[in-house]
């Protein structure tokens, strides 16, 4: 592996100090015998069991009704479980957040229909998804603009650029209240990328999104576009030898267990955006609407950070069960910016000129 670079710096300070953290909820380790308790045996029938509430929720006077499709054990989902509580105890259990992760009210797009006839009141739907809900959206996905956590924090604490997002989607009745995180953007891979040379010998999996579809046209490179569930098996067989993914999913996901490379790009964050339907929040009472917006942004920004450090603790794991991480050659992570334009300008009018022109001017020198 190469001698680590700057853009590796702020990936691997912690591994050494953080190898030995717990993280978010796992068995133990192959071949450690153990004895099956009776709340084990109920947690491997149910993958919620641990997130239960500790309240009877059947006397509430309301219940927002909250989507996701992914599993809690990644920060940035269980931050739904944690407005959850949160709201109740600050609404003495008038209001309920009903919250279904891992789909059980069904994939994104269907969710997202559901979403504005308000059949589901609220969703923390992918970054990659919510430019299907409005193009403005699309802001946070394209490459190289919000690449760092940094420039996502002044993106969110920026009211002349956050309240034009929250507000994109409002004209369909929908409000964009704030954001988690999941991770920086980079390549997982089975043999190791360090060049673009390398890169190009991949064929990388992409998500069924617009945008990075535009990116990986222009970058040049070797995609298909593939959902999510395909992947593992696409993966095990050299269907796709890449993926387009952030370090967090891929290592909870066991991605790295056959893509035993990884190359943080850092061309883009992952982020889960809280959307609402703004018909059922304007009717709550408004004592009631100003604990569940405040709770969110409140929650949402206790994710964020946590979500920084899940990264940190998969990341030290990862490396101690034998990743490798690389570094991209930092001249060809320059040609991708450039080779980015083609994107940048495709998008322009959709997301708006004047709105792209401040997003990235705001945060140019961060």
């Amino acid at each position: 592996m190469k001698a680590i670079g700057p853009l590796l710096l702020p990936f691997l300070a912690l591994v050494l100090t953080l190898g030995n953290l717990t993280g978010c909820r796992r068995g133990s380790e192959v071949g450690e015998e153990q004895t099956p308790t009776a709340a084990a045996r109920v947690a491997a029938s149910d993958p919620l069991a641990d997130w239960q509430p500790r309240f009877d929720p059947r006397g509430a006077e309301y219940t927002y009704l909250l989507s996701n499709v992914d599993h809690p054990s990644i920060e940035g989902i269980a931050v739904g479980y944690h407005i959850r509580d949160k709201v109740w105890e600050l609404s003495d259990g008038r209001l309920y957040v009903d919250f279904r992760p891992m789909a059980q009210l069904g994939g994104e797009r269907d969710v997202i229909t559901k979403l504005r006839l308000g059949a589901v009141q609220g969703m923390l739907c992918s970054s990659v998804a919510a430019v299907n809900v409005a193009d403005k959206l699309g802001v946070v996905n394209l490459p190289f603009v919000i690449d760092s956590f940094d420039k996502l924090q002044a993106f969110r604490n920026t009211p002349e650029l956050f309240d034009e997002f929250r507000d994109a989607a409002a004209g369909q009745g929908i409000l964009a209240l704030d954001f988690t995180n999941y991770g920086a953007y980079g390549w997982a891979t089975r043999e190791p990328v360090r060049t673009l040379e390398e890169a190009r010998r991949v064929h990388f999996r992409v998500a069924q999104a617009p945008v990075n579809i535009d990116s990986y046209r222009a970058w040049g490179l070797r995609f298909t576009v593939m959902p999510w569930p395909d992947v593992p098996q696409a993966l095990q067989t050299g269907v796709v030898t890449g993926l387009d993914h952030t370090f967090i999913v891929c290592a909870i996901t066991n991605k790295f267990n056959v893509a035993r490379n990884f190359t943080p790009i850092n061309y883009a964050q992952g982020l889960y955006i809280h959307l609402i339907n703004k018909e059922w929040l304007s009717g709550l009472p408004q004592d009631l609407q100003e604990i569940l917006v405040t709770t969110i942004e409140q929650e949402s920004a206790r994710a964020r950070a946590r979500g920084v450090a899940q990264e940190q603790r998969e990341l030290a794991r990862a490396v101690e069960k034998g990743l490798r991480i690389h570094e991209l050659d930092p001249v060809d992570r320059q040609r991708l910016i450039e080779l980015s334009e083609p994107v940048y300008a495709g998008w322009r009018d959709k997301i708006g000129a004047d709105y792209l022109q401040r997003v990235q001017e705001t945060l140019a020198d961060l």
